[in-house]
């Protein structure tokens, strides 16, 4: 089983908390299975969003999970950073407060975090 590196809250933007979580994936069954063990705890299961994208050897995946536009911020920040066979789920708790376009600033925030945790430059 891939080992899910979990970094926690990170950052708060009007009483939204976002949290960002990653792991070294191969297959879709492998990024399901990461999903599914950050979802085995309820403070992720019930988050607003769990967004995520993947870069695998055979293309790129993403998925918005509510979140519009924000699994291709996460997958274009991959790219640049030449990071391969990964994912990285940003998941946030709505705080009460429309973000607007701030949204995607702290979905970058939260992936640079994670792309600076593993050591890979943007």
């Amino acid at each position: 089983m891939t080992t899910v590196v979990r970094l926690g809250v990170i950052l708060t933007d009007r009483g939204s908390k976002y949290a960002v979580s990653g792991a070294s994936v191969a297959s879709r069954a492998e990024i399901d299975a990461v999903l599914n063990e950050l979802k085995s705890d309820k403070t992720y299961a019930k988050a607003t969003h769990n967004t995520w994208a993947a870069t695998l050897p055979t293309g790129a995946l993403k998925a918005d999970d509510g979140e519009g536009g924000a699994g291709m911020v996460i997958l274009r920040m991959m790219q640049r950073a030449g990071l391969e066979s990964h994912v990285i789920i940003v998941t946030r708790w709505y705080g009460g407060k429309k973000l607007g376009g701030d949204r995607f600033r702290r979905v970058q925030d939260a992936t640079r975090t994670y792309l600076d945790q593993m050591d890979v430059a943007p």
